[in-house]
């Protein structure tokens, strides 16, 4: 096994031990190149309309009003639509989320609790 440039006699035995003395990798042949579609940072987002912004509060809650007014502004501007989901009318809901009320959900995932950031809700709408 040809040595490195640098590599010390230590990382030449475990390499030696780890892929076998008469071939330089496992296959035997060079790693396939990775393409700019394997990477795929030119996706496609959806579209502002077809998503969807729930928040997830509870009465008297003061921090649900200020999320509230912050999801209304982006959202008008932006033209997605929300919801607001009540955890009380909902045993599961209120055992999950209890204590980071309010939860705001992006499509269904979680985007944030107790604050809601709205230079963050836009980037993450699309805005």
């Amino acid at each position: 096994m040809p040595r490195r440039v640098g590599e010390t006699r230590a990382a030449r035995a475990w390499r030696r031990d780890r892929i076998g003395p008469d071939r330089e990798r496992p296959s035997g042949r060079r790693p396939r190149r990775v393409t700019i579609e394997d990477v795929n940072l030119f996706r496609r987002r959806p579209d502002a309309a077809t998503r969807t912004v729930t928040l997830l509060s509870k009465p008297g809650c003061h921090l649900c009003d200020d999320a509230r007014v912050v999801i209304e502004r982006v959202t008008g501007e932006l033209g997605v639509s929300w919801t607001e989901v009540d955890i009380t009318q909902d045993a599961e809901l209120q055992h999950k989320y209890w204590e980071q009320i309010p939860v705001t959900l992006v499509d269904g995932k979680q985007h944030d609790f107790w604050r809601v950031d709205e230079l963050r809700l836009r980037r993450a709408l699309g805005g």
